[in-house]
């Protein structure tokens, strides 16, 4: 007789490949970041990629075009600011840039064994911001007010129903100032 532990790890482990895939497909930024522009002109000739090797969670990949780029599949970001701290370029930068990750995370409701009345707190567990809230046992939401899109629900979710996607880093600004 399988447990629950095993039916939920069957699904992480069915769904490895594919979370890989859509970590991928979308580019998201280091948290720290001050524009597109500076990511796609200064980081293609930086040569130590010093942002990745000292990102603690390993979360920060090199695409092919040079530029760095979020992979939420494993890990989440901390804000440990050591990739801003690293980046010789000027590109993410402590006192310009915010504390946050271009993107917005929402729940699939389709896709959430929650909203079908299984009980999982995948999502919330790992979320460092209490962002996700659920009304009584079930029924998951993000609170956007909370949400920092540090993406540790993301790799946590055994269904993929965690989804994001990218905001334009001039956005942020925009928002944090309105």
């Amino acid at each position: 007789m399988a447990s629950r532990r095993d039916f939920f790890r069957s699904l992480t482990g069915a769904n490895k490949k594919e979370k890989e895939e859509v970590a991928q497909e979308i580019i998201l930024r280091p948290p720290y970041a001050i524009s597109e522009s500076l990511f796609l002109s200064r980081c293609v000739e930086c040569e130590d990629k010093a942002c990745a090797t000292f990102c603690e969670e390993e979360i920060i990949v090199i695409k092919a075009d040079g530029t760095p780029t979020l992979n939420f599949a494993k890990r989440g970001c901390t804000f440990c600011q050591e990739c801003a701290k690293a980046c010789k370029k000027g590109v993410l930068d402590l006192e310009q840039g915010l504390e946050k990750i271009n993107a917005k995370f929402k729940i699939n409701f389709d896709g959430c064994v929650a909203h079908h009345k299984v009980i999982c707190f995948s999502c919330k567990e790992p979320c460092i911001d209490d962002a996700i809230l659920f009304a009584g046992m079930f029924n998951p939401v993000i609170d956007e007010n909370r949400c920092t899109s540090c993406g540790y629900c993301f790799g946590r979710c055994p269904t993929i129903a965690i989804e994001y996607e990218p905001i334009e880093i001039e956005k942020l600004f925009e928002e944090e100032d309105g």
